[in-house]
Order: structure tokens, then sequence, then C-alpha cells
């Protein structure tokens, strides 16, 4: 099967990699990420997968846009949905892209996560897959997100510590603030 993996960080491809693996499929990796913010931390992920992605000897395709004014324009009259707006965002970038290169299938290593709404990220492929076209390979790949973070962890990844926009940024620290008041 000739896979687009969309991925949004090296630490979270590695499990999916690995299982993708398993099952005899090569994929071959797809950065798309307007929603990371600063421009340091878009920089940081970037870096850190094209590592990866030469360690691993697995193929990449880069749009390597830092993307600050078109994710805002496209989240901030919503931005209580703006995850579900961030997800059709890449997705169909995913999928448009997967379509035109002639790939069997597309799937995404967002799926890998516990801190993502899984089946908005699964609805959205399905939704895609339909509009492109193209088959959308579904796993569930959060039974070994733990594994891949400690595997990401020992070998010196840049590990974030949000998803990636700047909401999700200020809720980290919001989270943090409110959890240790009474130390601060």
């Amino acid at each position: 099967m000739n896979l687009l993996l969309h991925t949004c960080c090296a630490p979270c491809s590695v499990s999916c990699v690995k299982i993708l693996r398993e099952e005899n499929i090569e994929p071959r990796l797809f950065w798309f990420n307007p929603n990371i913010h600063p421009y340091t931390e878009f920089k940081s992920r970037s870096d850190c997968l094209k590592e990866f992605a030469r360690n691993e000897k697995l193929d990449l395709s880069v749009i390597d846009e830092y993307g600050l004014r078109f994710f805002l324009n496209n989240v901030t009259q919503e931005t209580e949905s703006r995850c579900l707006k961030c997800y059709a965002i890449r997705m169909e970038k995913t999928a448009a892209f997967a379509a035109k290169e002639g790939f069997d299938a597309f799937s995404t290593t967002l799926l890998i996560s516990p801190y993502q709404n899984h089946e908005a990220i699964k609805q959205t492929c399905e939704e895609m897959s339909a509009k492109y076209k193209i088959d959308f390979l579904y796993r569930d790949f959060r039974p070994r997100f733990r594994e891949g973070q400690a595997e990401a962890r020992a070998n010196n990844f840049y590990m974030q510590k949000y998803c990636g926009c700047i909401f999700s940024e200020e809720e980290r620290y919001t989270i943090f603030k409110q959890k240790n008041k009474d130390f601060l």
C-alpha cells in the first residue's frame, strides 16, 4: 500500500511508523501544520521530524510554510471549535495531496494522541476521503502512545509541551497555573 501519513511531529510518528511497518506498510511522511506557533516551535518540530525521517530512511514531503495568518484567519471566528477547523485544514491538504500524487490512502499521526479528539479526527478524515476520492487508512494508534513517547525521549527528540496553536499554549500555562496556584 502506498500510504501518505500526515505527521504532527516526530514523537507522535515513532509508534505510528512502527505499527505500519509491522503491517508491511512503508509510509511517506507528510508535514503540513500551519497551526504550530510561534515560529521557533514550528521550526523545532519540523527540524526534529526531518531528522527522524532521515534516521528512519523515510520519504518526507514538506509544506514548510509557517501559517500564522492563514491559521488565525481560519479559526478566530469560532475559537471554541478551533480544533475541528484545524483538523479539517490539515486533513484536507493531506487528502488532496495524496489524491494528486497517486497514493492509495492517507492517515495521520494525530490518531495516536490521547489528548486529541479522536472521533472528530476520524470523522474529518472520512469526510476528506469521500471528498477527494482516496481511501483513509484508519488505525487507533493510541495503545502505543506511551511507548512512542518513551522512545522519543530516549532518542532526545524535541518534545513539545502543547498541541501547537497559540490557544493550546495559553491553555497549557493556564492549567499549570491553576494546578499550582498554592505554590506560586
